[in-house]
């Protein structure tokens, strides 16, 4: 037991003199920064980050300080803190224009957005900026390497808006508000003509509208009866072996037979 405690009391005090440890109680900046760009090449990016935050403020400003930030914003993005390194990079792209860095920082910083960007179902402040982000590098980096990726990042994340549209407008439906619910997902067929969940919306708006016109009172049901058998007409033009086939059947179905009532 006792070797042990010894080992471990070694250990402790191997570790108390550490590089790391020193430049840490150091007040030599220069010394912070060589073990702090050792400790980065080794990858061992979260202590780096706790001396490059010690020394950042001595050289903001300084040419010569080009290789720490990057490095700094390098550790931040390493490390997924992606607001920390959204702004490092941002910051030194502003403070380097020159840098042969230049680009890809521009890149890491917009994409760091990308990694902060939620599920589609909170909200998507952080979406829509990393949108502007990453589309900002793209206007301004036309020929960039990292363009294939960038145009993937913006897709994926305009997908996810477009999903969360779908939902909100589909919502309407859900808790019965069927006059709201064939406005809004007929705004979002609009607004996404090329969408992936088309066929589910214009069912979703055949089945609101099919609901508004059989729960209708009587001065507005052949109106909104002709609506409903023009959803439907829609859906399967659009797709005539439409998975809602046989709902959508049994809808035209009652359809019909209330249109019939008006023909008397």
């Amino acid at each position: 037991m006792a070797k042990y405690i010894y080992i471990f009391i070694i250990a402790v005090l191997i570790s108390s003199c550490s590089p790391f440890q020193k430049a840490l109680k150091s007040e030599d900046v220069k010394f912070k920064n060589e073990v702090a760009a050792d400790l980065y090449n080794k990858g061992k990016y979260e202590k780096a980050i706790r001396l490059f935050e010690q020394i950042a403020p001595s050289y903001k400003g300084k040419p010569q300080a080009e290789r720490l930030f990057y490095m700094f914003a390098q550790s931040y993005y390493k490390t997924k803190q992606y607001y920390l390194a959204g702004y490092q990079f941002e910051s030194f792209a502003a403070g380097y224009p020159r840098s042969e860095k230049m680009e890809e920082a521009s890149f890491l910083g917009a994409k760091s957005y990308y990694f902060l960007s939620p599920e589609y179902s909170l909200d998507q402040v952080d979406t829509n900026k990393a949108i502007d982000k990453l589309q900002n590098f793209i206007d301004n980096y036309p020929n960039s390497q990292y363009l294939p990726e960038a145009n993937q990042l913006v897709k994926e994340l305009r997908e996810k808006l477009e999903k969360k549209a779908y939902e909100i407008a589909k919502q309407y439906n859900t808790i019965m508000d069927y006059k709201a619910a064939v406005k809004a997902l007929d705004n979002f067929i609009i607004d996404y003509p090329g969408t992936p969940y088309k066929e589910d919306a214009m069912y979703y708006k055949l089945n609101s509208a099919y609901q508004l016109a059989i729960n209708s009172v009587p001065d507005k049901m052949l109106e909104r009866l002709q609506q409903a058998k023009a959803s439907y007409a829609a859906l399967v033009k659009f797709r005539s072996d439409t998975k809602y086939k046989k709902q959508a059947d049994e809808m035209l179905s009652r359809i019909d037979s209330e249109l019939q009532k008006f023909s008397k």
